[in-house]
């Protein structure tokens, strides 16, 4: 497996202006990998990486593979109770660290802060890979932090074959010099955003995307580093075509955006915005260890839903008569050689995701004549209003075209009479007071009636995950228990 890694590009971070090359990354994860060995972690072992973005980040994470080991990549911000109820179901041999970190030592772990480790003759002597292709390699957890967490597990194979696929789609020049606003801890960021180009010797360039300052800054970030290649979620982009211009230098070449629905509105913005003609709607899960489908504007006129062509793998429609077929509508089925091992710990939830061989994706769709993917919504987050069926998402792009509304978005509120109706959270452009009874009315033209939102909860900010998403559930908590 070490053929994995012996490519590495050079890593820069934006918030201390270091660059660290690949040989340095390398020569570190080697460290890294030695110090685990005397340990006594090989493979089957689970080491936590409680920490992200940044070139020392990528040198645990490539030392914990050379030991043979599994990474699970956690949020840095998880608190205590999280990080102690991962602990107590993982049962883990080793939590790593950063030195500026307050680790409680009533953790039941050892932990160790890689920075301390000094270099050793012996330690580039740390090649042969004590694991083989089909052990476990990442885990990345999708929810459940407080409760039973949903570990994804991937083997190495799925990750060689994600990352050689992707590689294999976007051109090695357009990701020369790549910038990740992403988290490490999230398969966008991690799969597509970092691992994809870093390993094919192409630059990186970390920044914090939740920072506002390199949200206001982006431009000027894109032309100090001369950035070809970017992937964001459609939040990101909906901040920074609010207040940022245009880059000045033409550097920029390709730009992804995925993890979210992107409305069309907004992909014709990006396109203008970055000067490209390659701006990509993408559609992946971790549980596909990232992209699986990608949609280009150099191929296609943007369209709401749309996210184009599969990216490696088959994909297939569950109909509501439970049949399988390959045009469509209904559930969106993939098979891919980058598909998740399972969920970590979790048997039965595993064997519900399966059916006949593949994998259901929760996303409901259609697939054309042509092979072409289109997707409406979440099979979990469709509204029943009185027998009918809503798509919150439908909501969501609709309200965004408004030209008043910066954000939206719909959820299901429990209703006696009708079983559900519909509540919505919206952020306007300006602070300014808003006419809300114009909005409704301007809805009622272009919405059915019982997709009309009954609820509206004015935020000057939607809550969004660690990760920039929108989450339903929890937006749907914070305006009903307000």
């Amino acid at each position: 497996m070490q053929f994995l890694l012996n490519n590495i590009g050079n890593i820069s971070t934006w918030e201390d202006g270091k660059t660290y090359t690949g040989k340095q990354i390398d020569e570190n994860s080697s460290i890294v990998a030695k110090k685990l060995k005397e340990m006594n972690i090989s493979s089957g072992d689970k080491v936590l990486i409680y920490h992200g973005n940044s070139a020392h980040f990528f040198s645990d994470l490539f030392g914990v593979w050379k030991s043979g080991a599994c990474a699970v990549c956690l949020n840095s911000n998880l608190t205590e109770n999280e990080l102690i109820n991962i602990i107590s179901f993982m049962s883990p041999s080793l939590l790593l660290y950063k030195n500026d970190m307050q680790i409680s030592h009533d953790l039941d772990i050892p932990f160790l802060d890689t920075t301390k480790l000094k270099q050793n003759n012996n330690s580039d002597n740390v090649s042969a890979w004590d694991t083989n292709i089909d052990s476990d390699a990442l885990i990345l957890f999708t929810s459940g932090t407080t409760g039973i967490p949903k570990g994804v597990v991937h083997t190495f194979r799925s990750l060689l074959s994600r990352i050689t696929l992707n590689q294999s789609y976007i051109p090695l020049e357009a990701m020369k010099k790549t910038l990740c606003l992403l988290p490490t801890h999230f398969g966008h960021g991690l799969i597509g955003n970092c691992l994809t180009p870093l390993l094919a010797g192409c630059d990186l360039v970390i920044a914090p995307g939740h920072n506002l300052t390199v949200t206001h800054q982006l431009n000027k970030i894109i032309d100090d580093f001369n950035i070809s290649f970017m992937s964001s979620v459609p939040a990101l982009w909906k901040k920074v075509l609010r207040n940022v211009d245009q880059p000045e230098k033409d550097t920029l070449k390709r730009v992804h955006i995925g993890s979210a629905p992107l409305s069309s509105d907004l992909w014709e913005n990006v396109i203008q915005w970055s000067n490209s003609k390659t701006v990509v709607n993408m559609y992946g899960i971790t549980e596909t260890a990232n992209w699986i489908a990608a949609a280009s504007s150099d191929k296609y006129t943007p369209c709401d839903g749309l996210v184009g062509d599969m990216w490696g793998g088959s994909a297939a429609i569950l109909n509501k008569d439970k049949e399988i077929s390959t045009v469509g509508e209904g559930e969106l089925l993939i098979q891919s050689p980058s598909l998740l091992k399972e969920y970590f710990k979790l048997p039965n939830k595993t064997k519900e995701i399966f059916i006949n061989g593949w994998y259901r994706t929760g996303d409901i769709g259609r697939i054309d004549e042509k092979g072409i993917i289109y997707l409406t919504g979440r099979e979990k987050y469709e509204i029943n209003r009185s027998g009918i069926k809503v798509y919150p998402e439908d909501i969501d792009l609709l309200l965004e075209r408004h030209g008043e509304i910066r954000e939206a978005c719909a959820f299901a509120i429990p209703d006696d009479i009708e079983g559900e109706t519909i509540g919505v959270a919206i952020s306007f452009i300006n602070d300014s007071e808003q006419n809300l009874s114009d909005i409704q009315n301007w809805c009622y033209e272009r919405l059915s009636r019982e997709k009309v939102p009954v609820e509206w909860f004015i935020e000057e900010e939607i809550p969004k995950t660690d990760r920039g998403k929108l989450n339903r559930d929890r937006v749907a908590k914070h305006c009903l228990g307000n």
